[in-house]
């Protein structure tokens, strides 16, 4: 027998929960994470605010539920994208890249809400953490030691490695080259989202394109 082995009342509660979820970003988006409310989600849907919070007990609960939703559906992407390269030899660096950048601009709430400005008083629980770490792993995966002098920073790099537990071998300089991906071409999808590329008459895509580049050693005409 197949279908689901939830009963009625786990479905309904995964229904409500799913649907203060979709209010909440609905909120985020009017008025940012920081004036996130569960009375006024609440009043939205109908109901009391002890009635709600049978499905998510304070807010930090819902905003860990939404943080670990938008790093899922990242991870997700980013394993995707490696899955599809494999029989090339793994995930491709340049190809990560502009994953990023469509799951960014799919969603720049989405964005913003894991790599904004925290939020006040909110601590992310380990698993949060965690899921994280799936990202920077296949990002590893496609990064290479590059063809360069040795830097100071990959000094450093040697001896402060517990972000990277996942490749306990890979090179200084394959780290060094996966945190300036990552450093560098999020500085550039912040300003994007942020609107501050508007008035300047430039195309954000072609800039993006150019860090790749950079970041890859690709295409420089």
């Amino acid at each position: 027998m197949t279908g689901s082995t939830k009963t009625p009342r786990e479905r309904y509660r995964q229904q409500v929960r799913e649907e203060v979820k979709e209010k909440a970003w609905q909120q985020i988006a009017g008025s940012g994470a920081s004036a996130l409310s569960l009375n006024a989600i609440a009043k939205q849907m109908g109901m009391s605010g002890p009635a709600l919070y049978r499905y998510f007990a304070n807010r930090d609960e819902l905003i860990t539920e939404l943080i670990r939703d938008a790093y899922r559906s990242l991870a997700d992407a980013f394993i995707t994208a490696s899955a599809s390269d494999e029989g090339a030899g793994g995930a491709d660096l340049a190809g990560l890249a502009h994953v990023l950048r469509r799951w960014a601009l799919a969603d720049p709430h989405r964005y913003f809400l894991i790599y904004g400005t925290p939020v006040p008083g909110y601590h992310a629980p380990a698993d949060i953490t965690a899921i994280a770490s799936e990202l920077m792993s296949v990002l590893l995966d496609a990064c290479a030691a590059p063809a360069a002098e040795p830097h100071a920073f990959e000094d450093h790099l040697a001896t402060h490695r517990a972000w990277a537990d996942s490749h306990p071998d890979a090179p200084p300089a394959a780290l060094r080259q996966a945190l300036a991906f990552w450093s560098r071409l999020h500085g550039v999808l912040s300003l994007e989202l942020a609107g501050h590329f508007t008035g300047m008459g430039l195309d954000p895509s072609l800039l993006f394109q150019a860090e790749v580049d950079a970041l890859t050693g690709g295409p420089t005409t």
